[in-house]
């Protein structure tokens, strides 16, 4: 069995030859793995680690020049501009955030300032998707676009509105935010669409991201999730649905109240489970949904990762495995991207463990 089988044997919620694996981190690490490893190539890498998936863009930024100033600051397709943050000003290869400064919607006020507003095109791109799949046929192909561009209608809004704005526009301003979703989508079903014709069925996954949660619960509640983010959503994943691929979500957070409406809308695979987050206990979230959904991710990037023992790893995989793996429907990666906080002991730990316990038939 292949990387590809295996990924979509688990997705259809049976039990492949063994649990397949992903893998997600931060520049740094993939550097500092590869360093301890001896490794050349990132392909090599990812060899190494036995990773079932591999992720492409699937096109190329060739639209009007994206400015940057003196003092560092730029400004991104929607218009917003960023300044890189260094985790570590002595040392900027340890990597960056994107640190947004200017909203440039946040002194918006009608819906017509929503119209007028210069939005970004899907003409401004090269779709290279057909180039990047090469060679990839035994694999699960992913394709999200890069971070900044990945499709969501939540986390654009609150680059170009401002968080505190854009949670008081769903009470004060609704008409607003619709307007503003209403382009958002329009903009990445034209994208999308771009790519999965020209990628002619070599892409298995879409790969989309919003954080609709955090530590305690829902950004928002569910009736205003359902009015003015679950239309564009489940366009989404029709979209991809009707290209024969299948979607997968990725989400930060406390996010349990939606998983009905993720399955209502037709999602395949449910990305993150981040298992510190409040409520989100993956026994009870198998046995309601296990049926409905599969999931990827688990394992914890908050405390166990960077500040376990690499015994405290492979115990967390194993539990991860036993309680979403049965049965099949489960991708084993960690809740997010791999940190610069993070031990490789504890990175090769995870991954061997995965090896260890993820044969099926499971023992347990």
């Amino acid at each position: 069995m292949n990387s590809k089988q295996r990924v979509i044997k688990a997705i259809q919620h049976d039990a492949p030859d063994r649990i397949p694996v992903d893998f997600w981190a931060e520049k740094i690490i993939v550097a500092r793995l590869m360093r301890h490893l001896q490794l050349r190539e990132y392909e090599q890498l990812l060899a190494f680690l036995q990773i079932d998936t591999r992720y492409v863009e699937g096109a190329e930024y060739r639209g009007p020049e994206l400015s940057i100033a003196q003092d560092g600051t730029w400004k991104d397709i929607w218009g917003v501009i960023r300044r890189p943050v260094f985790f570590d000003v002595n040392d900027p290869s340890k990597g960056q955030i994107q640190h947004v400064v200017v909203h440039p919607l946040a002194g918006a006020e009608t819906v017509k300032d929503v119209e007028n507003y210069p939005w970004p095109s899907a003409d401004w791109y090269a779709y290279t998707i057909d180039e990047e799949t090469r060679g990839m046929q035994d694999y699960a192909v992913v394709c999200g676009a890069d971070r900044l561009n990945r499709t969501a209608q939540f986390k654009p809004a609150m680059y170009l509105r401002g968080i505190e704005q854009l949670l008081l526009d769903l009470t004060l301003n609704p008409k607003f935010v619709e307007a503003l979703t209403e382009r958002l989508t329009h903009y990445y079903l034209q994208y999308n669409d771009r790519i999965f014709r020209k990628a002619d069925g070599k892409i298995d996954i879409f790969f989309m991201g919003d954080d609709f949660g955090t530590q305690e619960g829902l950004f928002l509640s569910k009736a205003m999730w359902r009015k003015f983010f679950m239309p564009g959503f489940k366009k989404f994943i029709e979209q991809a649905h009707s290209y024969g691929i299948r979607v997968m979500h990725h989400t930060c957070g406390s996010v349990v109240e939606l998983i009905p409406e993720f399955i209502e809308c037709g999602l395949d695979i449910l990305q993150s489970l981040q298992p510190r987050a409040k409520g989100m206990d993956f026994k009870k979230i198998k046995s309601e949904y296990g049926n409905d959904i599969a999931f990827q991710g688990g394992i914890d990037i908050q405390d166990t990762m960077p500040f376990g023992s690499a015994d405290a790893v492979k115990a967390e995989v194993k539990h991860a495995i036993e309680t979403l793996g049965a049965g099949g429907g489960y991708i084993l990666c960690t809740s997010h991207n791999l940190q610069a906080d993070t031990p490789l002991e504890n990175i090769l730990a995870m991954y061997e463990a995965a090896l260890e316990f993820g044969s099926y038939p499971l023992d347990i």
